[in-house]
């Protein structure tokens, strides 16, 4: 009885402290050891709950209190990361440190926040940077460049704009450092940026066209799989890009617009006379006298006139940017149509012309078609290796939809009845007998006590019950007589057996009787 009961208030003490301990979330995940650390002595001075996994890098803390602590130790500045920031300035002594230990400190500081600030940019777990910012030597004329390497664990893969971003993001930060000069190296030692001098614009055209493919390709998708149906549907797209660039000159006159410049008129006039080839003193004085109806005159008059106009012209200069589309050509591949037959089964049945005309009308305009260009698109119907599963698929419904319950909340549920229905097996099976036991012997006693005092009572009422029973004739006096034979066999049997039981009562009840006063 000690050891069921010490197990029942053991197995009860679990099942209250399973039920009243609090569902417990996760606070950080990927913690240094530093940081772990930290969080942990806070958590402690808080007097806050907590559990640690996964060699201390997950912390877990009650799913009620988990916001308000990360806003808390967001105020003391952790996680920080596992690396040094500016805070390396707060505890340093300006008075004893030389400049060279504030350079390493001031390399150790930029180093830390920008392995900071990558590790905010989405499916990079951790990073860590080195800087190598040469000093310029006495004497030179050109400065070496500064370089920066960089190492990042990812979840998954890193797009080439993610990798572009980083890049820039830590040229950027660092004074005369460019994008070409950053390198950047992945967890499992794969080269993403080499660091060397490449071309720009070509990386840049490159990322470009990507771009466009994609985001051509995702809308193209959505609008055939909301005919066809979700994952029914292959989209393959190619763009040809030009990326050349041009510049255009040109100058156009307008012969109808003339403006007058400037005008000049020249007037020319003279006369001749005839003497006949005579040379007189009459003819060379000055105010002769010439006979005028003799002598001929030669008379003659002329006449220019210039004028300058200015012509109205336009000049007109057009640059063409790279990364024109010279041509689109899409391929789309659908499933075709299933539908259950008589037997229950998935049957197929091809797409009809007008479907997959109407197909390729909803692709030419989604993709800007242009046949002067050249685009090309083709819609084909095939039959898909895999056909589509018969069970549907959709969101939680009902009473679970209502209330939104996540998967931590049913099987916390779960678990909470699984405790019940222990307990109410332990209480029916263990206690419920155990309390009929102990219950039992003082029946026991009772019962003993009445069977010893029995045979007394009955010998005074048999006679009486026979008297009772005489009237009823010989045959019924008989059976009651048998009967209580029986009934006083019975009773002494069942005493003797409940003696041997239990000793130590059948003592008790003596020592009391004989104890007792005569009457």
């Amino acid at each position: 009885m000690i050891a069921v009961t010490a197990a029942l208030v053991g197995f009860f003490a679990f099942v209250i402290m399973r039920v009243t301990t609090p569902q417990m979330t996760t606070l950080f995940t990927d913690l240094s050891v530093e940081d772990s650390s930290s969080i942990i002595k806070d958590l402690e001075r808080q007097g806050i709950q907590f559990e640690l996994r996964n060699e201390g890098t997950i912390i877990m803390v009650p799913k009620d209190k988990v916001t308000r602590l990360r806003m808390k130790l967001a105020e003391g500045g952790l996680p920080k990361g596992g690396g040094v920031g500016y805070e390396v300035f707060d505890k340093s002594d300006a008075l004893g440190t030389t400049s060279f230990v504030q350079n390493i400190n001031h390399l150790r500081a930029l180093e830390g926040e920008l392995a900071r600030t990558i590790r905010a940019i989405d499916r990079i777990q951790a990073a860590r940077v080195h800087l190598v910012l040469p000093e310029r030597p006495l004497f030179s004329r050109e400065a070496p460049e500064p370089s920066a390497s960089i190492v990042v664990r990812v979840r998954g893969a890193l797009e080439a704009q993610q990798i572009r971003a980083i890049r820039h993001l830590v040229a950027s930060a660092v004074n005369g450092l460019k994008p070409q000069r950053v390198s950047i190296v992945d967890e499992a030692g794969q080269l993403l940026a080499d660091g060397a001098a490449t071309d720009p614009e070509q990386a840049l055209g490159d990322e470009r066209r990507t771009t466009f493919e994609k985001r051509i390709r995702k809308q193209v998708e959505d609008i055939v799989s909301s005919v066809v149906g979700s994952g029914r549907a292959r989209v393959q797209l190619s763009a040809d890009f030009d990326f050349n660039k041009i510049t255009q000159t040109s100058d156009k006159f307008d012969p109808e617009g003339r403006v007058l410049r400037s005008s000049q008129t020249r007037e020319e006039s003279s006369m001749t006379a005839d003497n006949n080839g005579q040379v007189t003193v009459n003819n060379e004085l000055p105010g002769n006298q010439q006979n005028s109806g003799v002598a001929a005159k030669d008379q003659s008059k002329k006449t220019e006139e210039t004028n300058n106009y200015e012509i109205s012209r336009t000049t007109k200069t057009e640059v063409t940017e790279a990364g024109r589309v010279n041509r689109i050509s899409v391929a789309v591949l659908v499933d075709g149509i299933y539908s259950k037959n008589e037997k229950g089964e998935l049957a197929y049945q091809d797409r009809t012309k007008e479907q997959l005309d109407r197909i390729a009308t909803l692709v030419r305009s989604a993709i800007g078609f242009d046949q002067k260009r050249g685009d090309q698109v083709e819609v084909v119907n095939l039959r898909f290796a895999d056909a589509p599963s018969t069970a549907p698929i959709g969101e939680p419904g009902g009473f679970l939809g209502t209330l939104q319950f996540t998967k931590d909340d049913v099987m916390y549920f779960v678990e909470l009845g699984v405790m019940m229905l222990l307990g109410l097996v332990v209480l029916f099976l263990v206690i419920r007998p155990l309390v009929k036991r102990i219950l039992a012997s003082d029946e026991v006693a009772a019962a003993i006590s009445g069977v010893l005092a029995g045979p007394a009572a009955s010998d005074e009422a048999a006679p009486a019950a026979g008297q009772a029973l005489l009237p009823s004739g010989a045959a019924s006096a008989i059976d009651v007589a048998t009967i209580q034979g029986q009934v006083h066999a019975q009773s002494v049997h069942r005493v003797g057996e409940l003696a041997e039981r239990n000793p130590n009562e059948t003592v008790a009840i003596i020592r009391q009787w004989l104890s007792e006063p005569a009457k």
